[in-house]
């Protein structure tokens, strides 16, 4: 099954051998990622226009494309270059002409022959009170009106691509369509009354009307389906690749756990016990965990990663666990390092920092087994980083590190439990596109004793108010964050440079009062500001978006964020997930710049009305789309030419049961619909599952 079956050929084959599409066109055609006649066909008209023909032009409403009969009344030649050929002619009631330039007259004498009927179809204008079309777009007999379709798709062009070119391509493509046995759940045909994959192409290229051409057009949602099962399958194929490898049975009774537990002052949620047993369960499972525990600001992963690291160790083996910055790395380190110690298990960081001698003792002692827990940055990926036993390796904010990245690092403990967290609340059709191969635990309550915060809404006109409360606050012991959006004064965008923010409140507050903490500074400075911001030396900590993720200080009640309104959500909502950590009152100031775009204050308002971080990555879809939403640079995110992720959700949930349900009954796809499956697959180009059943 590693080459591609015989029956699609003609789609892969050369576009250049499509009715009207010489070596130019194709080659503009690339430009448009069309390549071959399956390309073609999944490039759908997005417009339509209606050609139905009209008995007259008399009371049309121009501009309007109108198709009508009309007799030729005589020419009018063009007097001197530049001028246009002009032809008139009548309809029933009305008279008009035909405009032409750069136009051979004697082709238009023989195409228009005076006293004969045509039917010309074209964009009516009126101009100085006379009724025209400049080169109709059709120009037929009248035996052959049938030839003009009365609805005509409109298809996307680029430069030197033409309507007619890419519509007689399409009408050549749709004569290569194989017989495909059907690959879709014949329920799911039977209850969305779908036809099948060749009719719903045939149909979606030639729509009878503008509701042919919506999205929720039976034949689209067929199509759109047909690419997300593909995708889901090739996810599918991916975790039951995953699972049939094998992995370290990890048993642990979580004797270890049980003991930090009894020096934390507060009790695991039913969520994170729920998450934590899930976990448990993969790991002493023979085949290779590949989860993700996706939860919300603030909703207790750490906990559960310390419970999966010491049942790593309980069961006589090694973890890791990785964090996207070296102020993460440290500070799980530092926040990890007094309980799981309790246990008498040990625990080290390992950064870039890390050089000589210092660097060669902890490698030392981890190939040994001495060290039982690793935190690090991605600078645990580096090939003499060898461990003992590896049992589990965690990935903190997963949408930091590609696809590539997390094998790689499974691939350091050989068979090593893989566990990915994310912070990012995802919503489900995102969710499901980027981490459909991987079992997902969900945190959706957050720990006793955290107090709601109060979010506001500021404009930037009432700072000295702001800062007035600021200097109160601080007089009380409370900490507060200040999130500046840019580093460097920037002449296109007038925001406020952190450094410029931290010289005005220091000479406001006070010298030993504000920190300073942004990308460019040295590793070992920024370490310094937040170290006493933690310790409480500082009040006030002036930043760049580096305290986003994971910053843990419950003192610090209170976030101001500068110029919220050039933020997107999901960052708004991370960075308000630092306050509000320990038990006292919090609030949130979002600083905007007024007007505010309709967008800027649909988010505001958002962050104003929830703290639901799944609620907020929903909006944030909506808002933003797709792409943006994960960052398009990721790896994980499938380019769809005819599904589209926010619309489709729900198709996409169903593909996902449907994929795993197909794969549960006939894993090797060899079945009568697992062979059509396959044909899916090659159709929609999925050379990963391809190769996944090659190989399997």
């Amino acid at each position: 099954m590693s080459s591609r079956p015989e029956a699609l050929f003609p789609l892969f084959s050369d576009l250049k051998s499509l009715d009207g599409i010489g070596p130019k066109t194709a080659e503009n055609l690339a430009r448009m990622d069309v390549e071959k006649p399956r390309d073609l066909l999944f490039l759908l008209p997005f417009s339509g226009i209606d050609r139905r023909l009209v008995s007259t032009v008399r009371g049309v409403d121009a501009p309007i494309v109108v198709t009508v009969e009309v007799e030729i009344q005589s020419h009018q030649p063009a007097r001197s270059r530049g001028r246009p050929y002009r032809v008139f002619v009548r309809d029933a009631e009305a008279e008009l002409q035909l405009v032409f330039f750069h136009a051979r007259s004697d082709y238009l004498e023989k195409q228009l022959p005076v006293g004969e009927r045509r039917i010309v179809s074209g964009k009516l204008e009126v101009f100085d009170g006379v009724a025209q079309i400049v080169h109709p777009d059709h120009m037929v007999t009248v035996e052959n009106a049938a030839t003009i379709p009365e609805f005509e798709p409109v298809y996307p062009l680029t430069q030197g691509v033409t309507q007619k070119m890419i519509a007689r391509g399409v009408a050549d493509a749709l004569t290569r369509l194989p017989v495909a046995a059907e690959w879709i759940d014949p329920s799911l045909i039977k209850e969305r009354k779908w036809s099948d994959w060749a009719q719903a192409l045939t149909t979606a290229h030639s729509p009878k009307s503008a509701r042919d051409l919506a999205a929720e057009a039976p034949a689209r949602q067929r199509l759109a389906y047909d690419e997300l099962f593909a995708h889901q399958l090739t996810l599918a194929l991916a975790r039951q690749a995953s699972r049939k490898s094998a992995g370290i049975v990890s048993k642990s009774a979580g004797n270890l756990f049980a003991k930090v537990l009894q020096t934390l002052p507060f009790k695991p949620t039913n969520a994170q016990l729920r998450a934590i047993a899930e976990i448990s369960e993969d790991m002493a499972a023979p085949t290779r965990m590949n989860r993700l525990l996706q939860g919300d600001v603030g909703a207790g992963k750490t906990l559960v990663a310390m419970a999966v690291l010491l049942n790593a160790v309980e069961a006589g083996g090694q973890g890791v666990m990785m964090a996207p910055t070296e102020i993460l790395a440290r500070q799980h380190f530092e926040g990890l390092r007094p309980y799981v110690e309790t246990a008498g298990v040990v625990i080290e960081v390992l950064t870039g920092r890390d050089k000589g001698q210092e660097r060669k003792r902890k490698l030392e002692a981890l190939s040994k087994g001495d060290i039982h827990i690793l935190v690090g940055t991605h600078a645990v990926f580096q090939d003499d980083v060898v461990f003992q036993d590896l049992r589990v390796a965690i990935v903190d904010e997963q949408h930091r590190f590609g696809v590539e990245q997390r094998a790689k690092l499974g691939a350091k403990g050989r068979r090593a439990d893989v566990l990915v967290m994310t912070a990012t609340p995802i919503p489900r059709s995102l969710a499901l596109s980027q981490y459909g191969d991987l079992d997902v635990s969900i945190l959706d309550e957050k720990p006793a004793g955290r107090q709601p915060i109060t979010t506001a809404m500021v404009s930037t006109g009432r700072l000295d108010e702001v800062v007035n409360s600021l200097r109160k606050a601080v007089a009380e012991g409370k900490q507060a964050y200040w999130v500046c959006p840019l580093v460097e004064e920037s002449e296109v965008v007038d925001m406020t440079a952190a450094e410029d923010r931290f010289k005005a409140l220091r000479a406001v507050l006070g010298e030993d009062v504000v920190a300073l903490v942004h990308g460019q500074m040295p590793p070992a400075e920024k370490d310094k500001a937040m170290a006493q911001f933690i310790a409480g030396e500082r009040s006030v900590l002036v930043a760049t978006t580096v305290i986003e993720v994971g910053v843990d200080v419950p003192n610090a009640t209170i976030m101001v964020i500068e110029r919220a309104e050039s933020f997107g959500l999901a960052q708004l909502h991370q960075l308000r997930g630092r306050v509000g950590r320990g038990s006292a009152k919090s609030t949130c100031l979002l600083l905007y710049q007024p007007p505010l775009s309709e967008t800027g204050k649909r988010r505001l308002e958002i962050m104003r009305e929830t703290e639901d971080g799944f609620r907020i990555a929903q909006e944030d879809l909506e808002i933003r789309g797709a792409g943006d939403v994960i960052g398009t640079a990721q790896s994980g995110l499938p380019r769809f030419a005819i599904a589209d992720l926010e619309r489709d959700s729900a198709l996409m949930a169903i593909a996902q049961r449907d994929a795993r349900a197909l794969l549960t009954r006939d894993p090797d796809l060899t079945g009568e619909r697992g062979r059509a499956a396959r044909m899916l697959l090659w159709l929609m180009e999925q050379d990963k599952a391809i190769r996944l059943i090659s190989v399997g």
